[in-house]
């Protein structure tokens, strides 16, 4: 079911929510450049485990409106998230990947206690390395001038994560593309993105992301990946020094984009910890 939410200086974002009754919630929250669409198979997993499953576009991505003065930054992202939280009214699990990560823990670590239950941070640490937020960085520069085809994309998207298999059917893509008047397609989220200061990707906001750590008190797990050049063993030591709480599940064989390179693994170490922590609604 598609959902609409208002955020506090009048945008609207668009999500999903799938699931019903007055079980527990889980509020995805996607990385930057990306959709809600990335979230597509653990939503459904969500609700057939008795889970309210509820993603959304971030703010200047996918369907969501974006900002008139390109203000994309961690606190402007955390406000959103209120907004969307207030929607419901159940205990709620947040699970964020890259910016949807940083944008859950900078929330959860600055509001009242019952804010969120579960925290979960997919491959972002409050103070990542270096050369992959470089990489990142570079790959949402390019092509500013857009592509001629959707397999055109699908080659730049292998050509940075040359480790994950080219799909044959590359039509899925389109989610994170539109076509403009001048027939060429670009990826749906507002150039704006990354010249907002401090910056909503990382690895900007490295400072007011490790004060609110040291702020978090409920259960945190970090799920990375086994090849990530983003989450390094310093970045986890100090997280862990900062929320000693927190798990941490490494997927093997995946990279920074966890969810995309290997799904089920994913999903196995999300529900296991979730189950332990904030149980379905079953019977």
């Amino acid at each position: 079911m598609n959902a609409r939410f208002l955020t506090s200086d009048g945008l609207t974002l668009i999500g999903d929510l799938l699931g019903s009754g007055s079980g527990p919630a889980i509020i995805f929250l996607h990385g930057g450049g990306q959709t809600r669409h990335s979230w597509d198979h653990a939503m459904r997993r969500a609700a057939d485990q008795g889970y309210v499953a509820l993603s959304y576009d971030a703010r200047g991505h996918g369907d969501s409106d974006w900002s008139p003065d390109g203000d994309y930054g961690v606190l402007r992202l955390a406000e959103d998230l209120r907004s969307v939280r207030a929607s419901l009214v159940s205990k709620v699990a947040l699970v964020g990947a890259s910016m949807g990560g940083m944008t859950a823990l900078q929330a959860v670590g600055n509001e009242p206690a019952g804010f969120a239950d579960v925290l979960v941070l997919v491959d972002i640490v409050p103070r990542p390395a270096t050369a992959g937020t470089d990489k990142i960085r570079a790959f949402m520069l390019a092509h500013q001038d857009g592509f001629a085809t959707i397999e055109e994309a699908a080659d730049a998207v292998s050509a940075y994560n040359p480790a994950r298999p080219r799909p044959a059917d590359v039509s899925g893509l389109g989610k994170n593309l539109r076509r403009r008047d001048d027939g060429r397609y670009y990826w749906h989220w507002d150039p704006r993105l990354l010249s907002t200061s401090p910056a909503s990707e990382p690895p900007a906001f490295q400072e007011p992301l490790i004060e609110a750590s040291a702020r978090v008190k409920i259960p945190t797990m970090l799920i990375k990946g086994g090849r990530s050049d983003i989450v390094d063993d310093e970045g986890i030591a100090e997280m862990c020094r900062l929320i000693p709480q927190t798990e941490v599940c490494e997927v093997s064989g995946a990279g920074h984009m966890v969810v995309g390179d290997r799904n089920d693994a994913f999903n196995d170490g999300l529900f296991e910890f979730l189950h332990r922590h904030l149980p379905p609604v079953t019977g």
